[in-house]
Protein backbone atom coordinates (compact mmCIF):
# COMPACT_ATOMS: atom_id res chain seq x y z
CA UNK A 1 0.00 0.00 0.00
CA UNK A 2 1.31 3.48 -0.95
CA UNK A 3 1.87 6.13 1.59
CA UNK A 4 0.55 9.45 1.08
CA UNK A 5 3.35 12.15 1.67
CA UNK A 6 2.81 14.25 5.08
CA UNK A 7 2.17 17.83 4.27
CA UNK A 8 4.90 19.70 6.01
CA UNK A 9 4.33 22.62 8.11
CA UNK A 10 4.79 26.15 7.42
CA UNK A 11 6.02 28.59 9.86
CA UNK A 12 4.72 31.85 10.21
CA UNK A 13 6.46 35.14 8.92
CA UNK A 14 6.69 38.70 11.09
CA UNK A 15 5.32 41.41 8.44
CA UNK A 16 7.92 42.85 6.81
CA UNK A 17 7.69 46.78 6.62
CA UNK A 18 8.45 46.38 3.47
CA UNK A 19 4.95 44.60 2.52
CA UNK A 20 3.09 46.64 0.45
CA UNK A 21 -0.24 45.85 2.29
CA UNK A 22 1.20 46.60 5.98
CA UNK A 23 2.43 50.54 4.27
CA UNK A 24 -1.37 50.41 2.65
CA UNK A 25 -3.01 49.73 6.12
CA UNK A 26 -0.61 51.87 7.72
CA UNK A 27 -1.71 54.45 5.85
CA UNK A 28 -5.64 54.39 6.15
CA UNK A 29 -5.63 54.45 9.75
CA UNK A 30 -3.26 57.53 9.52
CA UNK A 31 -4.95 59.06 7.03
CA UNK A 32 -8.60 58.28 8.82
CA UNK A 33 -7.08 59.90 12.36
CA UNK A 34 -6.17 62.88 10.51
CA UNK A 35 -10.03 63.29 8.76
CA UNK A 36 -11.66 62.76 12.06
CA UNK A 37 -9.67 65.23 13.85
CA UNK A 38 -10.69 67.76 10.81
CA UNK A 39 -13.94 67.41 10.87
CA UNK A 40 -14.60 67.15 14.82
CA UNK A 41 -12.47 70.90 14.88
CA UNK A 42 -14.66 72.07 12.20
CA UNK A 43 -18.03 70.96 13.07
CA UNK A 44 -18.92 74.23 14.87
CA UNK A 45 -17.11 76.55 12.60
CA UNK A 46 -19.24 79.62 13.10
CA UNK A 47 -18.59 83.23 13.54
CA UNK A 48 -21.07 85.30 15.79
CA UNK A 49 -22.66 88.09 13.31
CA UNK A 50 -25.34 90.85 13.84
CA UNK A 51 -29.13 90.20 12.20
CA UNK A 52 -31.76 93.06 11.64
CA UNK A 53 -34.17 92.43 15.19
CA UNK A 54 -36.95 94.05 13.24
CA UNK A 55 -37.10 96.16 10.17
CA UNK A 56 -34.62 98.97 9.75
CA UNK A 57 -34.89 101.80 7.88
CA UNK A 58 -32.86 105.02 6.30
CA UNK A 59 -31.56 107.83 8.62
CA UNK A 60 -32.26 105.28 11.60
CA UNK A 61 -30.40 105.79 15.14
CA UNK A 62 -28.95 101.76 15.35
CA UNK A 63 -29.28 100.49 18.86
CA UNK A 64 -28.10 97.16 20.43
CA UNK A 65 -31.86 96.64 20.95
CA UNK A 66 -32.60 96.73 16.81
CA UNK A 67 -29.94 94.01 16.62
CA UNK A 68 -29.55 89.98 17.69
CA UNK A 69 -26.39 87.92 18.11
CA UNK A 70 -26.50 84.73 15.33
CA UNK A 71 -23.85 82.34 14.90
CA UNK A 72 -23.47 81.23 11.12
CA UNK A 73 -20.80 79.57 8.87
CA UNK A 74 -19.97 82.05 6.09
CA UNK A 75 -16.46 81.43 5.40
CA UNK A 76 -14.57 84.00 3.32
CA UNK A 77 -18.06 85.97 2.94
CA UNK A 78 -17.60 86.92 6.53
CA UNK A 79 -15.99 90.63 5.66
CA UNK A 80 -19.36 92.39 4.59
CA UNK A 81 -21.40 92.09 7.32
CA UNK A 82 -21.34 93.40 10.70
CA UNK A 83 -19.47 91.01 13.95
CA UNK A 84 -21.26 90.75 16.84
CA UNK A 85 -18.11 90.27 18.42
CA UNK A 86 -18.83 93.60 20.10
CA UNK A 87 -21.53 95.61 21.11
CA UNK A 88 -23.04 98.19 18.22
CA UNK A 89 -22.11 101.19 20.03
CA UNK A 90 -22.99 105.05 19.27
CA UNK A 91 -23.13 107.03 16.46
CA UNK A 92 -23.96 104.20 14.21
CA UNK A 93 -27.18 105.03 11.68
CA UNK A 94 -28.44 102.74 9.13
CA UNK A 95 -27.77 103.93 5.40
CA UNK A 96 -30.26 101.54 3.77
CA UNK A 97 -32.99 99.01 4.45
CA UNK A 98 -32.20 96.52 5.77
CA UNK A 99 -35.03 93.70 6.46
CA UNK A 100 -35.72 91.92 9.87
CA UNK A 101 -34.13 88.53 10.17
CA UNK A 102 -31.66 89.61 7.41
CA UNK A 103 -27.83 89.69 8.29
CA UNK A 104 -26.56 93.09 8.55
CA UNK A 105 -24.04 94.35 5.66
CA UNK A 106 -21.36 96.63 6.48
CA UNK A 107 -22.26 99.14 4.33
CA UNK A 108 -25.97 99.42 5.17
CA UNK A 109 -24.45 101.17 8.31
CA UNK A 110 -22.51 104.56 9.23
CA UNK A 111 -22.01 107.62 10.87
CA UNK A 112 -24.81 110.68 11.64
CA UNK A 113 -22.91 112.67 8.67
CA UNK A 114 -23.11 110.25 6.19
CA UNK A 115 -27.07 109.80 6.53
CA UNK A 116 -28.76 112.70 3.37
CA UNK A 117 -32.23 111.29 4.31
CA UNK A 118 -35.39 112.41 6.30
CA UNK A 119 -38.78 111.09 7.75
CA UNK A 120 -41.87 112.94 6.13
CA UNK A 121 -45.88 112.20 7.38
CA UNK A 122 -47.99 112.16 5.15
CA UNK A 123 -51.32 111.35 4.49
CA UNK A 124 -52.99 108.72 1.70
CA UNK A 125 -56.00 106.83 0.50
CA UNK A 126 -56.46 103.96 3.01
CA UNK A 127 -56.61 101.87 -0.33
CA UNK A 128 -53.35 103.21 -0.85
CA UNK A 129 -51.84 101.87 2.16
CA UNK A 130 -53.60 98.68 2.93
CA UNK A 131 -50.89 96.36 1.53
CA UNK A 132 -48.00 98.63 3.03
CA UNK A 133 -45.81 97.41 5.98
CA UNK A 134 -42.56 98.85 7.33
CA UNK A 135 -39.89 98.75 5.03
CA UNK A 136 -41.54 98.13 1.69
CA UNK A 137 -40.34 100.63 -1.10
CA UNK A 138 -42.66 102.25 -2.86
CA UNK A 139 -42.70 104.87 -5.60
CA UNK A 140 -44.85 108.13 -5.01
CA UNK A 141 -46.99 109.39 -7.51
CA UNK A 142 -48.54 113.17 -6.91
CA UNK A 143 -52.22 114.45 -8.68
CA UNK A 144 -51.60 118.12 -8.03
CA UNK A 145 -55.43 119.99 -8.04
CA UNK A 146 -56.34 122.37 -11.07
CA UNK A 147 -59.16 123.55 -10.36
CA UNK A 148 -61.10 124.31 -7.14
CA UNK A 149 -60.65 124.20 -3.74
CA UNK A 150 -58.76 120.74 -2.20
CA UNK A 151 -61.65 119.35 0.28
CA UNK A 152 -64.57 120.85 -2.06
CA UNK A 153 -66.58 118.88 -4.40
CA UNK A 154 -65.61 120.95 -6.98
CA UNK A 155 -61.94 120.31 -7.01
CA UNK A 156 -60.29 118.69 -9.70
CA UNK A 157 -56.60 116.83 -10.21
CA UNK A 158 -53.77 116.98 -13.49
CA UNK A 159 -53.13 113.64 -13.89
CA UNK A 160 -50.84 111.81 -11.75
CA UNK A 161 -46.87 112.31 -11.72
CA UNK A 162 -44.02 110.25 -9.94
CA UNK A 163 -42.60 112.39 -8.17
CA UNK A 164 -40.12 109.69 -5.98
CA UNK A 165 -38.89 106.51 -6.79
CA UNK A 166 -37.89 103.57 -4.66
CA UNK A 167 -38.24 105.26 -1.17
CA UNK A 168 -38.55 103.57 2.50
CA UNK A 169 -42.09 103.05 4.40
CA UNK A 170 -40.71 103.80 7.75
CA UNK A 171 -44.17 103.71 10.06
CA UNK A 172 -47.60 103.41 9.69
CA UNK A 173 -49.24 104.96 12.58
CA UNK A 174 -52.36 103.70 13.39
CA UNK A 175 -54.53 106.97 13.25
CA UNK A 176 -56.29 108.35 10.31
CA UNK A 177 -58.83 110.68 9.06
CA UNK A 178 -62.59 109.97 9.69
CA UNK A 179 -65.03 110.33 6.46
CA UNK A 180 -68.58 109.94 7.47
CA UNK A 181 -67.63 107.11 9.91
CA UNK A 182 -65.15 105.36 7.74
CA UNK A 183 -61.23 106.10 7.94
CA UNK A 184 -60.71 107.54 4.25
CA UNK A 185 -57.07 108.26 4.98
CA UNK A 186 -54.08 106.96 6.90
CA UNK A 187 -51.10 108.18 7.86
CA UNK A 188 -47.35 106.90 6.28
CA UNK A 189 -44.34 107.84 7.31
CA UNK A 190 -41.50 108.14 4.27
CA UNK A 191 -38.10 108.11 4.09
CA UNK A 192 -36.97 110.55 1.43
CA UNK A 193 -33.69 111.89 0.10
CA UNK A 194 -33.22 115.48 2.05
CA UNK A 195 -33.33 117.51 -1.55
CA UNK A 196 -37.10 115.56 -2.37
CA UNK A 197 -38.60 117.21 1.11
CA UNK A 198 -38.90 120.39 -0.16
CA UNK A 199 -40.85 119.34 -2.87
CA UNK A 200 -43.10 117.12 -1.56
CA UNK A 201 -44.10 119.43 1.40
CA UNK A 202 -45.17 122.08 -1.14
CA UNK A 203 -47.30 119.83 -2.90
CA UNK A 204 -48.66 118.36 0.24
CA UNK A 205 -49.15 122.42 1.53
CA UNK A 206 -51.16 122.78 -2.12
CA UNK A 207 -53.82 119.59 -1.31
CA UNK A 208 -52.26 117.58 -3.86
CA UNK A 209 -53.57 113.58 -3.78
CA UNK A 210 -50.63 111.54 -2.83
CA UNK A 211 -50.36 107.43 -3.88
CA UNK A 212 -47.85 104.91 -3.00
CA UNK A 213 -46.91 102.21 -5.46
CA UNK A 214 -44.97 99.09 -4.55
CA UNK A 215 -42.18 99.01 -6.27
CA UNK A 216 -41.33 95.56 -8.07
CA UNK A 217 -40.03 93.16 -5.90
CA UNK A 218 -41.00 95.06 -2.58
CA UNK A 219 -42.33 93.66 0.94
CA UNK A 220 -46.15 94.06 1.46
CA UNK A 221 -48.53 93.01 3.46
CA UNK A 222 -50.20 89.53 2.61
CA UNK A 223 -46.79 88.63 0.48
CA UNK A 224 -45.61 84.98 1.47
Amino acid sequence: MTELPTPQAQRLRRPSWRDSRLIVGVLLVVLSTALGGYVIAHADDTVPMYAAQRTLVPGQALTQADVRRVDVRLGDGVAPYVSAARDIGSDRFVLRGVAEGELIPAAALGTRDQVHTQTVAIQVDTTSASMLVPGARVDVYVSRPTTGQPGTTGVTYAAPERVLQGVTVAALPDTGSVLGGVVSQRPVHLVIPSEGVQSLVADIDRGAKLTLIPTPGSIVRGAS
